[in-house]
């Protein structure tokens, strides 16, 4: 192990300080560090996407990200997409629609749809399995996981997103 240094990021709209090796993966950090277990660590390879998390706003792969790279980044996690006692809009959606089995890739598909939505917000079926391309589902088939995101769409076009402020028409 090299000689620690600090990391800090401001993780789920807390500022956290972690002491971490400098070879530290921003997915180990974030679920050994941090203790937050919702990324979860598939492929340690880029290619699933579970560990797919957001900084400064957009979408990387946690597990192909040195934690001292983001030092002074913001880094939201699936733990902080809403409220304790709510779900965001996409997380509902995803329920409704059965978008998901297993869960494993649930937070990595719901964070890559957010991006998705955020740079186009009434995306067609073909643009919705582009945005999703990076993240791998062993279990639905994504015909559900697309219904969830046209609905998460629907949902965030008629108000706004936890945490930002209302859209006007």
């Amino acid at each position: 192990m090299s000689e620690p240094i600090e990391v800090q990021i401001r993780l789920n709209g807390e500022l956290v300080t972690l002491e971490l090796d400098a070879r530290t993966l921003l997915v180990d950090a974030i679920r050994d560090a941090a203790r937050l277990t919702g990324t979860h660590v598939g492929c340690r390879t880029g290619h699933c996407g579970a560990c797919t998390v957001l900084v400064d706003g957009s979408t990387a792969k946690a597990c192909t990200v040195l934690a001292a790279s983001v030092d002074g980044a913001e880094i939201v996690t699936i733990e902080g997409l809403a409220a304790v006692d709510e779900l965001h809009p996409l997380q509902e959606a995803f329920w409704q629609e059965h978008g998901l089995q297993c869960g494993f890739c649930t937070p990595g598909m719901v964070l890559a749809s957010l991006e998705l939505l955020r740079e186009n917000a009434s995306p067609t079926d073909t643009e919705i399995r582009r945005g999703l391309s990076g993240n791998l589902c062993r279990c639905t088939g994504y015909a559900k996981i697309v219904s969830a995101v046209r609905r998460g769409a629907e949902a965030m076009s008629t108000g706004a997103e936890p945490g930002q402020e209302a859209r006007e028409e």
